[in-house]
């Protein structure tokens, strides 16, 4: 056996392995922690710098539009010089953005830092979710999948935590990003010593000395080594990670996948983003406003886990369409409001259950859907274009709190659902299958078939 992908699919998983998705959850849990930072520390920012709902919202959309532009940029990093060097960048680069945020002294260097932390975040995330496709069995890939997306609601639940009974009880909210930035500089060395490069990377990009990188990279993972590669034809045309809009197969998985994840982050971020400043302004103090993101999390955790139980038995079409249907109910009921802090607590766990839930089908897609040569550019071009919904959700609820006023939360949130609708109505018409076996990779297994 000479295909290194076969090798990794039909093989078992080796503690190593496993060592390496449970890193790959970690740095998911980081990004979701980075991400929700700004949210966690909102009110503290409103309250010190009196900063509006509508000004809010673009500080908070800030490190969402970084996320689209790193998520493009260095996403074909990965594919052009490898996984692990694209990971340890961007780690670099958020340790920076979040270190650099704590000491902000107004509304626009907060803004700016936290605009070149997400562009770390962009291109970690295109990265990762390609390692975790590319480590793992085929018997164990839908669950890791499922286990690295819930990572990024596990970020916010350990972080929601830590800033609601820690960092903001004994500082302010500087403190959040001072957290964020030491934690991530302490995974630089983890994922130097732990995490290999993939040897699909190796088999993709070829070059010279291709078979001794993919069998050190075999070895790392206690699997069987290759004496060669199959050769490619010459006369065969060579692809390019550009085939992702060209290629005729890959051009309308790109385009369904893009804007049906772009328009349910529009749902999907606006309880992220909202939810602590909507439940402080309904009376409750920081600490306790930040608890209700954080059972959000939990919420997003448990139907992560479950959902990735559920697309192991029947797929991925069928469950994820379901949990876009049910995550519109779960943010409309979410505009009715609650009296106690226990109920606001669970309409946030509903609504992140069901839409994080939709998130574990949509990264499950991206891993299936895209070539290993172009899987880290695909991924993020989808989650760069999907970020511009991420990054006007807070904006659109923002202004939308303007325009109807901050009692009217039903109708601003029955609004922002709408974004998982359509995504629902993309996310049928997806055609998509094992995107290596239809470029003639390896033979098609009809079990992966949506």
């Amino acid at each position: 056996m000479n295909d290194p992908r076969i090798i990794i699919d039909e093989n078992p998983m080796s503690l190593r392995q496993w060592a390496v998705v449970v890193i790959m959850i970690m740095l998911n849990a980081l990004d979701g922690f980075d991400v929700l930072s700004s949210a966690f520390a909102a009110p503290g920012i409103s309250a010190e710098w009196g900063v509006p709902r509508s000004e809010l919202g673009i500080v908070l959309s800030a490190e969402l539009v970084g996320m689209g532009a790193g998520s493009v940029l260095l996403g074909g990093m990965a594919d052009r010089f490898g996984r692990k060097l694209t990971m340890l960048a961007c780690l670099v680069v958020m340790a920076i953005g979040m270190y650099f945020a704590h000491a902000a002294s107004g509304v626009t260097p907060l803004t700016l830092w936290r605009f070149l932390t997400g562009i770390g975040i962009g291109g970690m995330l295109a990265a990762t979710n390609a390692v975790v496709a590319e480590t793992t069995s085929k018997s164990s890939r839908s669950i890791a999948m499922a286990l690295y997306v819930i990572g990024y609601p596990l970020g916010g639940v350990i972080g929601g935590f830590a800033a609601q009974a820690w960092l903001l009880q004994v500082y302010d909210w500087r403190a959040v990003f001072l957290f964020g930035a030491v934690v991530t500089a302490i995974m630089i060395p983890l994922v130097m010593l732990i995490v290999p490069e993939t040897p699909a990377y190796f088999t993709a990009r070829r070059g010279d000395g291709a078979v001794a990188k993919i069998n050190r990279a075999l070895r790392a993972f206690g699997k069987p080594q290759i004496t060669e590669l199959k050769a490619i034809s010459t006369s065969a045309p060579k692809p390019k990670v550009s085939d992702i809009l060209t290629n005729s197969r890959l051009r309308p998985v790109t385009l369904l996948l893009a804007f049906g994840y772009m328009f349910h982050t529009i749902t999907f971020y606006y309880i992220l983003k909202w939810a602590v400043k909507i439940v402080a302004d309904a009376g409750f103090s920081q600490p306790e406003a930040a608890s209700t993101l954080t059972y959000a999390n939990i919420g997003g955790a448990i139907g992560g886990l479950i959902f990735g139980f559920l697309m192991k038995r029947w797929q991925i079409r069928g469950p994820t369409i379901a949990m876009l249907l049910l995550g519109v109910v779960a943010v409309t009921a979410f505009g009715y409001g609650q009296d106690t802090l226990w109920g606001w607590r669970m309409m946030a766990f509903f609504a992140m259950f069901t839409t994080n839930a939709a998130i574990v089908g949509y990264y499950s897609a991206f891993a299936l859907g895209f070539p290993a040569y172009a899987r880290a550019t695909g991924t993020g071009f989808v989650l760069g274009v999907g970020r511009l919904g991420a990054a006007s959700s807070p904006i659109i609820a923002g202004f939308l709190f303007d325009a109807l006023g901050n009692d009217n939360l039903l109708p601003v949130s029955a609004i922002m659902a709408m974004g998982s609708v359509i995504s629902a109505i993309l996310f049928m018409l997806l055609p998509l299958r094992d995107g290596d076996a239809d470029l003639g990779d390896k033979p098609a297994d009809p079990k992966e078939a949506v």
